[in-house]
């Protein structure tokens, strides 16, 4: 499948009248194109469904779709082939975020020399308030920030003010094996 530049899409015009191919003779060439353009249509929507960002958030590593360029480190030279990437996800149930200062919970991901880290995101939810913040966070006043990292083992929050209220909290990890 060529490369474009705005992504992978199912063709929404392509519209097979039913009674043409009762009409048409299994041993005709009409009839064999026909078949040729329906394994097209459907290759083409298997290509497509193979390259979405999947919508699934869960506790344990899941590849969710999302291709990142190839290794740089690797060359027509090297042992090798250099492929695209695929992404690993996990979620990570962090409950209640700290009263001005740092926690660490445990990702479950597995971590290696090779791993690279592509993005480390979430939210924080004050049900009772019905408040709600991204993560990490950032405010004009210094106090209110909120720092989010990754380790081998944890994800840490840090707080420069009590942020307890906040007793709902997703952080998720998407990052690179290779």
């Amino acid at each position: 499948m060529a490369q474009q530049p705005f992504g992978s899409f199912v063709p929404t015009t392509n519209v097979w009248d039913v009674t043409q191919i009762y009409e048409v003779d299994i041993t005709s060439p009409e009839f064999k194109e026909l078949l040729v353009r329906l394994y097209q249509n459907l290759n083409l929507m298997a290509i497509v469904l193979n390259n979405r960002d999947s919508g699934y958030y869960v506790q344990t590593e899941f590849l969710n779709g999302q291709l990142f360029f190839p290794n740089p480190a690797l060359s027509p030279n090297t042992p090798t082939q250099a492929t695209l990437r695929g992404v690993t996800r996990i979620v990570v149930n962090f409950g209640s975020l700290p009263n001005t200062g740092t926690k660490s919970v445990p990702h479950n991901a597995t971590i290696t020399n090779s791993t690279s880290i592509t993005r480390i995101y979430g939210a924080a939810s004050d049900q009772a308030g019905k408040n709600y913040i991204p993560l990490p966070y950032a405010s004009p006043t210094a106090a209110d920030n909120i720092e989010l990292k990754a380790d081998g083992t944890n994800v840490t929050v840090i707080t420069g003010s009590d942020r307890t209220n906040f007793t709902v909290t997703y952080i998720v990890l998407e990052y690179l094996q290779q």
